[in-house]
């Protein structure tokens, strides 16, 4: 496939924090269960209320998995490549498919609704993430309006910034609620609704939107600085905000990023085995409401690797992943206590 040309613009990061030179936690990482899921990909993971795993694969298969992983189940197809997945209050499914973009799926028959394309004409090249609301409204993540999934990895290299958050409506009309994000991915709607998280991936950092009260409509920064290259986010049963991290920060990549935009050119040319590529690892991150980390959970990838996708239910983790072939389960340990850098 041939790879769209590159403009990069030149980006000061933060200075990498410490932690991201650590390849474990704090603590040991518990345990795994590793549950293959019939094909490659299952980027995000989903429960439904009888405590099945839902997840999305490359091949644009919805599957549904028995919580002891022994059965797997094709529950709908996009025909294009699914990323996150939420369970809507009616059982339906709402899932961001990278190429197509907004999607509602029917668990019981199959049938796939088109929700939202894109928008004023313009279609979604990575329609990425979502949360819904009880009252049926979607928050949604588009990473990107120059590339498109083959390619992730130019919008990190280039950094111009093209991420938007966006609204779905019961009513159908859609509304952009932030642009100018970089690499916008994970969403995740506070447990009382007063704001939305967004992860910004290529920013390191979660920033929160304000929906309620005197700050509606304001935006900060709820996690700056982060260790890794935050992914999919979702709120946990027990009130935190899990985060996924396929990966730590790149010490070349942040050594491009201030430089002469040519020399990204340069590697974007590279052959894909000479490019900056992701190293095996498991890792999640929980932070509570004030942004404090909570939990630091992180270990060798020897079973499973690239954490993209993960959601907390009764103090289960379910970890989905974009290049795997299986989603990972573990139990959430006690606390960690100070996060990193403390």
């Amino acid at each position: 496939m041939k790879r769209p040309p590159l403009h990069p613009i030149v980006w000061k990061p933060p200075p990498t924090p410490a932690r991201a030179r650590q390849p474990s936690g704090p603590r040991p990482l518990p345990p795994l269960r590793v549950l293959e899921v019939g094909g490659t990909g299952p980027e995000d993971v989903a429960l439904d209320a009888e405590g099945r795993i839902i997840a999305g694969l490359e091949d644009g298969r919805i599957v549904r998995l028995s919580p002891d992983g022994g059965r797997i189940e094709t529950l709908a197809s996009t025909g294009g490549r699914p990323l996150g997945i939420e369970v809507a209050a009616d059982g339906r499914l709402l899932i961001c498919d990278a190429r197509r973009g907004l999607l509602r799926a029917d668990p019981e028959n199959g049938e796939v609704e088109l929700l939202v394309e894109g928008t004023a004409g313009e279609p979604f090249r990575f329609c990425n993430n979502a949360a819904v609301a009880p009252d049926g409204t979607v928050y949604f993540s588009d990473t990107s309006r120059h590339f498109g999934i083959e390619h992730w990895k130019a919008d990190i290299l280039e950094h111009t910034g093209t991420g938007r958050l966006l609204l779905r409506d019961p009513d159908g009309s859609v509304e952009v609620l932030l642009d100018g994000l970089q690499f916008a991915n994970g969403v995740a709607l506070a447990p009382d609704g007063s704001f939305l998280l967004v992860v910004e991936t290529a920013a390191y950092r979660i920033t929160r939107l304000w929906l309620t009260g005197s700050r509606a409509g304001e935006a900060e920064v709820f996690a700056d600085n982060l260790p890794g290259f935050p992914d999919n986010l979702s709120t946990g049963s027990d009130g935190l905000f899990w985060v996924a991290l396929p990966d730590a920060r790149n010490p070349l990549v942040d050594r491009l990023l201030p430089m002469p935009p040519f020399l990204r050119v340069a590697v974007w040319a590279l052959p894909e085995r000479l490019q900056p590529a992701p190293k095996r690892t498991v890792w999640a991150m929980a932070f509570d409401e004030s942004g404090n980390v909570v939990h630091d959970l992180q270990g060798p990838g020897e079973r499973f690797h690239m954490v993209t996708g993960v959601r907390e239910r009764d103090g289960q983790l379910y970890l989905g992943s974009l290049a795997d072939t299986a989603v990972a389960v573990l139990t959430v340990p006690e606390p960690d206590g100070p996060g990193p850098g403390d």
